[in-house]
């Protein structure tokens, strides 16, 4: 079975390009960051993911999705091994999307915006490119004391 499940936001508004032919195919690709559950040194850290979508993904991805947006991707992890024109092997891994939702509401993206940083993207060619944490309250999970224990019926 291969299937990725990621939320994150997109770290610059997805490149979307048509297959040639009389059928042409959307070709969305993007860039996802995705907050670590922990923080380093009180800094939150980021994993990168390449992101593709075909068809009515891709015009999904380049109607809707922008920089910073939050969304869940759904899909499953691919392989894409090539020789580049020095004759050097090229081994690329990307998440081929089938599924996109977003993952906050408008209001909450556009309220996002205005407090974006953006953590630090070591294969970005422009630092500014990637994303931020939000940081917001209600992000993510929740602390639960440790005195709880007793009273949940499934511990």
């Amino acid at each position: 079975m291969n299937t990725v499940i990621l939320m994150g936001r997109l770290t610059r508004d997805p490149e979307v390009r048509y297959s040639s032919g009389e059928n042409a195919t959307a070709i969305a690709h993007y860039r996802l960051a995705v907050d670590r559950r922990f923080k380093r040194d009180g800094q939150q850290e980021a994993d990168f993911f390449d992101c593709v979508a075909f068809g009515r993904q891709g015009e999904f991805a380049e109607k809707y999705l922008h920089q910073g947006t939050k969304v869940v991707v759904q899909g499953r992890l691919q392989n894409d091994n090539y020789q580049d024109r020095e004759g050097r092997m090229v081994y690329r891994t990307q998440i081929v999307a089938e599924s996109q939702e977003f993952a906050e509401s408008k209001a909450a993206s556009q309220s996002n915006a205005s407090s974006y940083r953006p953590p630090v993207d070591p294969a970005a060619a422009a630092p500014s490119a990637a994303p931020a944490a939000s940081g917001m309250p209600g992000e993510g999970f929740m602390n639960i004391p440790d005195s709880i224990g007793d009273e949940l019926p499934f511990v």
